[in-house]
């Protein structure tokens, strides 16, 4: 049985969109559950839409998702180059040789000529196919015509194919009426391969079995396959993947401001959440599971499993996965994941490590961070109105009546590196003073950060702030209040 050989061939124009990763990752799925080779190829003979620093960024991305090829530019193999630019002599001959096998042909048409073709079929109201007169020149009249330097591409040939059909693993036996196929460029005028030739080519050479990509090219496969029988080589097995949509009628696109996988490691999402989530756009497990390790994938993964219909990009169950990813780290892991962010938004002397430990429960991506943790460091003006709270049943009076208890119990209490002990002062006084946990709570908290939504309840923040920080934000709290208290109503 031939072995299972994939190919992700991006090429280098930008950054990495997630339609174009989940290629990637189904490519890399395929070979790997049979235990077979992915090989990164980089289609670079669009020179004009090529980014600089675009390759360095497939390189990265790969292995930041752990899609380690097996062939590739960087590490070789035996069906290299693996760099299409590094290519370029080969196509033509190729082409020259389809020519003799009558696959193809000589066209010397103007794009003029072209046009006025285009036009009548215009003006007729049919759809334009170009019906290329060159097919019918003699032997001789081509030679003279490359012998005088005319300028010309390789169009390829198709005569009255009739109905044609193949097998596509996701979409099934697709038939396709070969009459309609149009003949499209294979060798540009300057000697270059269009990107369809150079594609079937390479994947020939490189022992490709199985071409994964999107059902945009399910079309263009009837033109695929009538190459690889020209030359009387075996087609690869199809394997034809939905697009990834913004919403039922949007491709996701970069160019719509979409977030590519750079843009959402930027918002805080990290690799394998990222990959794990983009597995599940469009291809669904045999089980209710939805957290996997890349080996788990590999092991469960099948074709068969890949649905037909477009998936949904949803943001909001990525940020789940995310979360979900965040809460289930080590310790330790998550204190060296978090700790940049931790450093960027604390610089007071505190214990980040305590801080972690707060936030682990409560973020889903790691640009919440700093945003949700710089009232560590300063405690910034804030609106007495948050005192008041309907569901803590609280007002400006019951929060002052709260805080100078509260004041009062911490400033004799000295065990303040005991969390436990901190605790059970605090939730002594609600009995004591006759009012709910949360009366008492609430106010504390909002003193001691002046946001209305924390990591973290007042007690643990209470403990990382230290006795003498927290005792001097629960008076400021106890002076605005009563400064507020004390003013006549409007």
């Amino acid at each position: 049985m031939k072995k299972t050989r994939t190919r992700f061939a991006p090429s280098p124009t930008g950054y990495m969109h997630i339609g174009n990763l989940r290629t990637a990752l189904f490519e890399y799925l395929i070979a790997k559950h049979d235990g077979g080779d992915f090989i990164l190829r980089i289609e670079d003979t669009d020179q004009e839409r090529q980014v600089e620093g675009a390759v360095d960024v497939i390189y990265d991305t790969m292995k930041t998702c752990g899609l380690n090829w097996d062939e590739g530019p960087d590490i070789g193999g035996e069906h290299g180059p693996y760099i299409q630019s590094e290519r370029l002599p080969m196509y033509k001959g190729y082409a020259e040789e389809l020519v003799k096998l009558g696959g193809a042909h000589y066209c010397f048409c103007s794009e003029e000529e072209i046009e006025a073709q285009r036009k009548e079929a215009e003006s007729l109201g049919i759809s334009f196919k170009f019906n290329d007169p060159c097919k019918h020149l003699s032997k001789e009249e081509i030679q003279e015509k490359l012998d005088a330097k005319e300028p010309y591409v390789i169009r390829q040939t198709i005569n009255e194919v009739g109905e044609t059909s193949f097998d596509d693993m996701v979409y099934g036996h697709i038939e396709f009426d070969g009459d309609l196929l149009d003949e499209q460029i294979l060798i540009k005028s300057d000697g270059f391969p269009t990107y369809n030739f150079a594609n079937i080519i390479d994947d020939h050479q490189m022992e490709i079995s199985h071409v994964v990509r999107g059902n945009e090219y399910l079309s263009s496969t009837p033109k695929y396959n009538l190459i690889y029988d020209a030359y009387g080589w075996q087609r690869p097995t199809y394997v034809h993947v939905p697009p990834v949509m913004k919403d039922e009628h949007h491709k996701l696109s970069k160019r719509n401001g979409d977030a590519s996988f750079q843009d959402l490691v930027k918002k805080g999402y990290l690799p394998e959440a990222i990959i794990n989530y983009i597995a599940l756009l469009g291809w669904a497990p045999e089980t209710e599971q939805e957290i996997y390790t890349m080996d788990e994938l590999i092991k469960v993964f099948n074709i068969e499993r890949i649905s037909k219909s477009p998936a949904i990009f949803d943001i909001d169950k990525l940020t789940w996965m995310n979360g979900m990813y965040l809460r289930n780290m080590d310790e330790e892991t998550y204190f060296e994941t978090v700790r940049p962010y931790l450093e960027e938004g604390i610089h007071s002397d505190i214990d980040l490590k305590e801080v972690a430990k707060i936030i682990q429960p409560r973020i889903d991506r790691l640009d919440q961070i700093v945003e949700s943790v710089d009232f560590f460091d300063t405690l910034v003006d804030y609106d007495l109105e948050m005192y008041r709270h309907k569901k803590m049943k609280t007002t400006k009076e019951i929060a002052l009546k709260s805080l100078k208890a509260v004041y009062e119990a911490l400033s004799t209490f000295d065990n303040w590196a005991d969390q436990q002990a901190v605790h059970d002062v605090l939730l002594a006084l609600p009995a004591q003073l006759e009012m709910k946990n949360g009366q008492v709570l609430w106010p504390v908290r909002t003193a001691l950060t002046g946001k209305q939504f924390t990591p973290g309840g007042a007690i643990e923040i209470a403990h990382i702030l230290g006795k003498e920080e927290s005792l001097r934000r629960i008076q400021i709290g106890i002076d605005r209040l009563e400064q507020a208290l004390s003013e006549p109503a409007e």
